[in-house]
């Protein structure tokens, strides 16, 4: 796990060096131990290393192969990159590494862009051929690790986080209309390839972009994915697909348990989380398991030890639990601002932003459970589609933040959009092929790009904080394409993720898989009160907020008259959107 950066120029002259340089150091904490620049002809590759497969110099990146003319950098992991080592070995190839990353370049340079369908993984990389000029950017499937760039006629700029890009003078900060849109409307998710910053871009999930030497550009999506069973599979009962699923499930793990450092589990105390700990104790006993609580607000509580508590005892494993006082969630808030790529709203950033520090002291890789609710349909809003005759309109009125007239009320005009942008993205996105159950459709958008944009950000974002690498086997692409053909109503049973309910009491006990769903609890950031209510308030009327002129002030002060009144249809705070988007834009203004 690390931390990529690069300039290609379409010209000849200087490069910026002193910018690759910086773009590495603001990526330390994704890469402490060690850094490395290469520079040749148009092209400058940055890289800071979290060592973790190959613990050697061997590995080290950027890494370049003369004899293959090919150099790469690459942030991520391949799980199974010994066996197609093996394959490539087979084929003539000789490796001077134990590690990942010169699989890729053989890889390449053996089947070029149909490498990526051969690759187990998650990862961003940009790999350069010396004798052509082109640099090739590519993304992993379900975009677990990010790739941001900008371009204009003179070079284009790529890095694994966009405040890293603002390093370099010349990179335009004029916010995007379209952008703010899609934050205000789209639950805080700004989907590829936008971001709220008009000349930055994310390479799209499952997707490839090459650079030639004059800056034309070609881009391909390279993987999607499909619902509906096939085959035999038609007329499977539910244990056949039960049975399936454990073995996929199994084998997603088997596979993130691949590294030269011990691997831990996030243990929130739900069934994702305690499955993952029941699957990796058949693999290693001697498990270390970790878990977050905060203190009560309201009367709401703000841990969930009693669920992960059971389950570290059933697994007798070496279990750590923090407490977390309010003060020092409250001290960590402006940290964990800083370290989002973008700003993102959910109360648990924090709790993965502290729980992130204290586990990175007892181990480099931890398993966590993301990705299950998108996956198996654990949200509330799947069963209303079951039967909808109008998904989109079913899938807004679960989601989106804000009408129309509410949005008008909002921003000032000079940011109005022309059009329903947000509402625009999700019909064309129901519309493609390859989903026609309305809850399928909605599964694939959130698993394809709310899942993206929230929870998998999320969690890369506050672990790589702390030099913690994250792998999420609900992710495994196979287990993925095997979850999006099992049929809609074996996921919606048991009030959602009925499946994977049933999995999971082969392994874990009942009393934590019959729970009331629960999320991770900061009470303290989900009621706006006191020293958070205070930031967020003196954020919005600073004078580097009304010089940006984003929100209209009779809207603002609406929400500051009573800030628990005015919640999104996910329960979500409207003024602590609006809040950490204006504390996010003065953290990257320094």
């Amino acid at each position: 796990m690390c931390g990529l950066a690069g300039e290609v120029r379409f010209h000849d002259g200087n490069g910026e060096l002193d910018t690759i340089a910086r773009m590495n150091e603001r990526h330390q904490p994704r890469g402490p131990h060690s850094e490395g620049i290469f520079s040749q002809d148009r092209i400058t590759f940055g890289h800071r290393r979290l060592k973790v497969m190959d613990l050697s110099e061997a590995s080290q990146q950027p890494m370049f192969d003369p004899a293959l003319g090919l150099a790469v950098v690459f942030n991520g992991a391949l799980y199974n990159y010994p066996q197609l080592r093996d394959e490539l070995r087979g084929l003539g190839y000789q490796f001077f590494s134990d590690g990942d990353t010169e699989v890729i370049l053989k890889a390449y340079h053996a089947w070029g862009e149909k490498c990526l369908q051969r690759f187990n993984g998650m990862f961003a990389l940009a790999v350069w051929q010396r004798d052509s000029g082109e640099v090739w950017l590519a993304r992993d499937r379900l975009g677990i690790k990010p790739l941001y760039y900008t371009c204009n006629s003179q070079r284009l700029l790529f890095s694994s986080t966009l405040p890293a890009l603002l390093e370099s003078p010349q990179v335009s900060r004029e916010l995007d209309p379209t952008g703010l849109h899609y934050y205000l409307h789209f639950h805080s998710v700004v989907p590829a390839p936008h971001t709220l910053f008009k000349q930055i871009h994310k390479l799209e999930p499952g997707h490839w972009l090459k650079i030639s030497r004059d800056g034309a550009q070609q881009k391909a999506c390279w993987w999607q994915l499909n619902f509906g069973a096939q085959g035999e599979e038609q007329h499977w009962d539910a244990r056949q697909w039960e049975d399936a699923l454990l073995t996929q499930l199994r084998q997603a793990v088997q596979r993130r348990n691949l590294a030269a450092v011990d691997v831990g589990v996030l243990l929130s105390g739900g069934v994702d989380s305690s499955l993952l700990v029941a699957l990796l104790h058949e693999i290693n006993p001697e498990l270390s398991t970790f878990s977050i609580g905060f203190e009560a607000v309201n009367g709401e509580q703000g841990d969930e030890f009693r669920y992960s508590d059971l389950i570290a005892k059933h697994f007798s494993t070496r279990h750590h639990r923090m407490m977390i006082p309010s003060s020092e969630m409250l001290a960590a808030l402006p940290n964990a601002i800083a370290a989002m790529p973008e700003p993102m709203v959910s109360h648990d950033c924090v709790a993965f932003y502290m729980l992130s520090q204290e586990v990175s002291k007892h181990c480099r890789v931890v398993q966590s459970g993301q990705g299950a609710d998108e996956v198996f349909a654990g949200y509330h809003w799947y069963p209303p589609m079951q039967g909808s005759t109008n998904p989109l309109q079913s899938y807004r009125e679960a989601f989106f933040d804000r009408q129309p007239l509410e949005y008008v009320q909002t921003v000032q005009p000079a940011w109005l959009t022309e059009g329903d942008v947000a509402g625009e993205f999700v019909r064309q996105h129901f519309a493609q092929a390859g989903a026609s159950h309305p809850v399928d459709k909605a599964l694939r958008l959130d698993t394809q790009v709310m899942l993206v944009e929230d929870p998998v950000k999320r969690v890369d974002t506050m672990t790589m904080a702390h030099s913690l690498e994250a792998r999420v086997p609900f992710l495994d692409h196979e287990l993925v394409e095997f979850a999006a053909r099992i049929p809609a109503q074996l996921k919606l049973d048991q009030g959602g993720k009925g499946i994977l309910k049933q999995v999971a009491r082969r392994l874990i006990p009942a009393e934590v898989i019959d729970r009331p769903k629960g999320y991770f609890p900061v009470p303290a950031l989900k009621y706006l009160r006191g020293p958070v209510l205070q930031q967020v308030q003196d954020a919005l009327s600073s004078q580097a907020a009304r010089q940006r002129g984003l929100f209209q002030p009779a809207y603002l002060d609406t929400l500051l008259t009573d800030p628990e009144a005015h919640l999104t249809p996910l329960r979500g705070s409207k003024l602590w959107q609006l809040g950490l988007l204006e504390l996010w834009l003065q953290q990257l203004e320094g």
